[in-house]
């Protein structure tokens, strides 16, 4: 397949991802899980001057510049759709026999909500494994994502004012309600390849390499192809491929894969898509007779668990930094707790289990453990210092020796 245009075309490349307005902040918000909106703004105008035709057997579509391709994602405004939705990752965990599903749910409950129909714990799931989603929306205030499982399914729903969360397996409801009409309820992981796509172009700065890598079907429509691969070295991210609705401007897939090779370690992408209008009747939600329903608690307002969660990385948590920039930077905090690890009865048996999945390591910062994903790694320190990020190894014990 013929790239669109070569490498050496954006070696002076620099797009600089930033949010489209205000004036559509609330409604990005409401609609994270389906409805794509404009969220990428490019002020950059070097990327891509060497355009070039697709492939023979690939769809036939218009010359298009990656510039040309981003400011397409970034303009799509897709308010009505439904379709299916499959997601593969492999970080190359092992298997927990369930216990990541306990972690999971006792994070939940130290939110202050405990239910398993809590949105918050619930899809935490797609962090492994294969799953496959059912998703629609029409508009800013009305959305559902359903994750569908062996037996039973979970469905999240958001009808105006109101989000339910409702988990078949065991009968249980989670109510909340929305302070501000068209406002997200709770700050979940991502579910659609707009979602990904989102994330991924936030990082595409100077330290990245942008070309449009042909054409393709997804979910029997045509696509372009922008492929961003890190320029940096220490990196374990390879390249992503995302897949454009040549239409819409909407992204079909999103394909991670790491710099080891091997298999992706995050394929997301449609199964099947429809821009028609959803029925109403699809957003219609009536807790089961004898379900159990968990009210949302005050602590647990929109925009709460967000803000904790962005302050985490980025500069509060016990002082926590980022160090380095770009596909190299490095989150590192101090938990306070010297060993590194949980102490105490059962957060010691945790530590202990946690321990054994880790590479012992040494250098000038003293002694700690490496545990070792696909794509993220992260180096807990005998004194109680973490440094986590998309890097080698390597490059994690010299960022703790440099901040010893």
């Amino acid at each position: 397949m013929a790239p669109y245009e070569s490498d050496d075309a954006v070696d002076a490349a620099q797009v600089d991802a930033t949010r489209d307005g205000e004036a559509h902040a609330g409604r990005r918000r409401a609609a994270r899980y389906a409805v794509p909106v404009a969220v990428v703004g490019v002020a950059a105008a070097t990327i891509g001057l060497v355009p070039a035709l697709a492939a023979s057997g690939d769809p036939d579509l218009p010359k298009i510049t990656a510039q040309q391709l981003i400011e397409k994602i970034a303009k799509s405004d897709v308010q009505q759709m439904s379709g299916t939705v499959r997601i593969d990752t492999d970080l190359g965990l092992p298997d927990l026999g369930g216990l990541e599903n306990s972690l999971a749910s006792g994070a939940a409950k130290g939110s202050g909500d405990g239910s398993p129909a809590d949105p918050q714990s619930k899809l935490t799931e797609l962090v492994s494994g294969t799953h496959t989603l059912r998703v629609a929306a029409d508009g800013p205030e009305k959305q559902k994502l359903s994750l569908l499982e062996s037996g039973s399914e979970y469905s999240l729903i958001h009808n105006g004012s109101n989000v339910w969360g409702y988990d078949s397996k065991s009968n249980e409801v989670y109510h909340g309600t929305s302070a501000d009409s068209g406002k997200e309820h709770r700050a979940e992981p991502p579910a659609t390849p707009k979602d990904f796509a989102d994330q991924a172009l936030k990082s595409v700065d100077d330290t990245t390499s942008v070309t449009v890598d042909g054409t393709e079907r997804v979910a029997g429509r045509d696509a372009y192809k922008l492929l961003v691969k890190p320029r940096q070295s220490g990196t374990t991210v390879g390249a992503i491929s995302i897949a454009v609705d040549a239409k819409t401007g909407m992204p079909l897939k999103f394909t991670l894969t790491p710099k080891s090779g091997g298999a992706a370690v995050l394929d997301v992408g449609f199964a099947q898509v429809s821009f028609a209008k959803p029925a109403a009747s699809t957003f219609a939600f009536t807790p089961p007779k004898g379900a159990k329903v968990t009210e949302q608690k005050q602590d647990t307002a929109p925009g709460k668990h967000e803000r904790a969660a962005g302050e985490g990385f980025g500069k509060g948590m016990n002082g926590s930094d980022v160090l380095g920039k770009g596909w190299t930077s490095i989150a590192t905090f101090d938990t306070g707790a010297k060993g590194g690890l949980p102490s105490g009865s059962k957060a010691g048996d945790l530590g202990g289990f946690l321990g054994s999945l880790g590479d012992k390591v040494s250098g000038g910062f003293g002694k700690g453990t490496v545990f070792s994903t696909r794509l993220v790694n992260a180096l807990i320190t005998d004194d109680g210092k973490v440094y986590v990020g998309a890097v080698t190894k390597d490059a994690l014990v010299k960022a703790a020796d440099a901040g010893k």
